[in-house]
């Protein structure tokens, strides 16, 4: 997966900005909805309110299909996000 390194500093309020490039490739506009998700010492950060086609290409095409077995396995050893 090829890496899209970005910058941006926290303020003093916590905020932060999204770079452009981030926000167009995301299809995040102002009002969208994002949520973070802390994995150890990273945080993830997926948009929610975007419909399915709009959604369409933002992740890498994966490098072999996964059975329904396999992805239920990967579904049932991932944490709950709840």
């Amino acid at each position: 997966m090829k890496k899209d390194n970005c910058y941006s500093t926290v303020t003093s309020k916590g905020q932060v900005t999204i770079p452009v490039h981030v926000r167009n490739k995301l299809h995040l506009s102002s009002g969208s909805k994002i949520e973070f998700i802390l994995q150890d010492d990273c945080m993830i950060i997926l948009p929610i309110n975007n419909n399915l086609t709009k959604l369409k290409g933002i992740l890498p095409q994966p490098k072999r299909a996964f059975s329904c077995e396999e992805m239920d396995e990967t579904i049932r050893s991932s944490y709950d996000r709840r």
